[in-house]
């Protein structure tokens, strides 16, 4: 599989001076070549390659590898819309490949490209990227962020193939609990919750403010939440697939594409409903369990929350509350979240569902 590692470069004062001129550069020729494109009405790479190469090259001072990735920049951004004319920000992320960034990955240090020439800049990164960086092959994208040079690389990994599972553990998710397994296993939310409620009212208390130093404040924050959120992302699903892994079982997850589209909440709860992350647990549920060779399971996720895990009755009175299940044909209950029918069917469907790999 495919994973990103990131490092985070540790340039002089010179040789960023070199990396920002680069990117403008190369933004720049982008932005030239858009502009050709749209005109021409030619948006192919190699129609592109053909028509303005040389003229790229020439005009804006690039090694022949960075004018053929602004090219390919190009013409895989008019491949997702040609309505438009595309345009580039001129600090804009670039692309690297093997022939102008090289990794020396013993010395911790990377030979790259840029206008004033080859520079050699060391970089800084964990313990699980140096482990990835090993991996390395394929593309680096160089991307300033907060003031920070940052790379972005390609890595491909070997991972075990799942082998057969004992049972399946049902995985629920949800905005009071991130997640509760079927085994009584629940991951609760309290903590997250605090902290984005936190973060919207010093948002609001800045932004009516208005103040320079407010705005700085705010730019200072921006991100921190995503990352706060991410990491508890991280660490309930290494737990999940962890779990998964000594009990040899196949976490099985509701299919949530398009939950928000499909639900409707008060108003006074539509700021926690539509900044959280459904998609996220479930993405690294996928990746962490294929690297340690689960499999992952998904079904549908009609009236699971009305499906009694005992006796399969579906019924809308089975959920007496928000938080409570009490089925009406067998009398079963338990909270809501640990009632999770997704298991019950996971298992009913074992053949079909232990063909959809995440």
């Amino acid at each position: 599989m495919k994973l990103t590692a990131k490092a985070k470069l540790m340039a002089t004062a010179g040789q960023a001076v070199f990396l920002r001129q680069t990117m403008v550069a190369a933004n720049k020729a982008c932005n030239h070549i858009s502009e050709q494109a749209w005109q021409a009405r030619s948006f192919g790479q190699y129609a592109l390659q053909k028509l303005l190469y040389k003229s790229v090259k020439a005009s804006f001072g690039l090694s022949a590898q960075v004018a053929i990735q602004c090219i390919v920049k190009v013409a895989d951004a008019y491949r997702l819309d040609r309505t438009k004319k595309r345009k580039f920000r001129s600090l804009g992320a670039i692309t690297y490949d093997s022939r102008i960034l090289t990794w020396f990955t013993d010395k911790q240090f990377v030979s790259i490209w840029t206008v004033g020439g080859r520079l050699k800049i060391p970089y800084a990164c964990g313990e699980r990227q140096k482990e990835l960086l090993g991996s390395q092959q394929g593309e680096t994208d160089l991307i300033l962020m907060d003031g920070q040079f940052y790379l972005h690389t390609t890595c491909n990994v070997e991972n075990p193939e799942p082998g057969d599972f004992d049972d399946v553990i049902g995985v629920d998710r949800g905005i009071v609990n991130i997640a509760t397994l079927s085994d009584g296993t629940n991951f609760a939310s309290n903590h997250l919750l605090s902290v984005r409620s936190r973060y919207r009212r010093i948002r609001k208390k800045l932004q009516t403010k208005g103040t320079k130093s407010a705005k700085r404040l705010l730019k200072e924050r921006n991100r921190k939440e995503k990352r706060f959120a991410a990491h508890v992302s991280h660490v309930t699903s290494k737990a999940i697939v962890a779990r998964a892994k000594d009990t040899n079982c196949a976490p099985a997850l509701e299919e949530l594409t398009g939950i928000r589209a499909r639900t409707t909440v008060r108003k006074k709860q539509r700021a926690t409903h539509h900044s959280w992350g459904f998609h996220q647990p479930a993405r690294f549920i996928d990746y962490k369990a294929e690297r340690a060779g689960v499999l992952v399971v998904y079904i549908d996720p009609g009236n699971t929350s009305r499906e009694c895990s005992s006796c399969g009755h579906v019924a809308r009175a089975n959920r007496k509350s928000q938080g409570l299940f009490s089925c009406v044909m067998c009398g079963r209950t338990l909270p809501a979240d640990l009632n999770i029918a997704v298991r019950g069917r996971a298992v009913v469907n074992r053949p079909y569902a232990a063909g959809l790999t995440a």
